[in-house]
């Protein structure tokens, strides 16, 4: 079935991020060292590591760096150690989520909160504020035209306990529970089905339609917070357009 996509609304900024490669290994290397300092370094047994050295796998990083990362993470060697804040707000009308990982909170909060108030003239609201309008989830993305067969891949990934597949324009967007990200995963593997995006992430319960000139002003906030070395990821609920990134 056709419907919004989540896949479009994340390109774009995945791009932007991508073609800072140096600056994608060091947030992905703060994923890995929190991951490793929660639940320990064997992503056997810790769901959250084996994530974030998929991605981090999924971006070509160096093995080497994966492996300090996760001894940082674990004590076996000395590095920072950082914090994960979520900062909600709403900009121009639009909710956003700011995923942050930091070693020195007042600093990060006050280029946070500096930056939200320069591009929407308002502070990040309460914890909690914009949170209820989504949901964390495990997206898959696939090219529908390498993999034409959706029935025979709705019938894998539901098995495995996918909660939906969409079929958006050329893609295939498959969706489900945080804790059978592996499984989904595993099963696309099993039948040889690459997925060009493979997160687990906040998706918006109910995208919201804007119009242009307002998704120019958040995709140039949104562009902003990218680039701030701490923000990890950037998440909104607004559907987001070829027309609004044209700039």
């Amino acid at each position: 079935m056709a419907g919004h996509s989540h896949a479009k609304n994340i390109m774009r900024h995945k791009a932007v991020v991508d073609a800072k490669r140096g600056k994608l290994f060091s947030k992905l290397s703060r994923y890995i060292i929190i991951a490793a300092r929660a639940g320990g370094g064997d992503p056997t047994m810790n769901l959250p590591l084996r994530y974030a050295i998929d991605k981090a796998r999924s971006v070509s990083m160096p093995k080497d760096n994966i492996e300090k990362a996760i001894k940082r993470g674990t004590g076996e060697i000395e590095g920072a150690n950082y914090d994960e804040i979520m900062y909600e707000g709403m900009v121009n009308g639009v909710a956003v989520l700011v995923e942050v990982m930091t070693d020195n909170r007042n600093r990060t909060n006050g280029e946070i909160r500096q930056l939200f108030e320069k591009r929407g003239g308002i502070e990040p609201g309460k914890p909690g504020s914009v949170m209820y309008l989504f949901d964390r989830k495990g997206l898959f993305v696939i090219d529908a035209t390498k993999y034409p067969d959706e029935d025979a891949l709705m019938g894998s990934v539901l098995e495995a306990g996918a909660d939906d597949l969409q079929r958006v324009d050329d893609v295939f967007e498959i969706t489900c529970d945080p804790s059978k990200f592996t499984a989904v995963s595993d099963a696309l593997k099993g039948a040889s089905i690459e997925a060009t995006e493979a997160e687990v992430k906040f998706l918006a319960k109910t995208p919201k339609d804007i119009d242009v000139e307002v998704g120019k002003k958040v995709i140039r906030f949104m562009d902003a917070l990218d680039d701030h070395d701490d923000v990890q990821n950037v998440y909104t609920d607004a559907n987001l357009t070829d027309e609004m990134a044209a700039e």
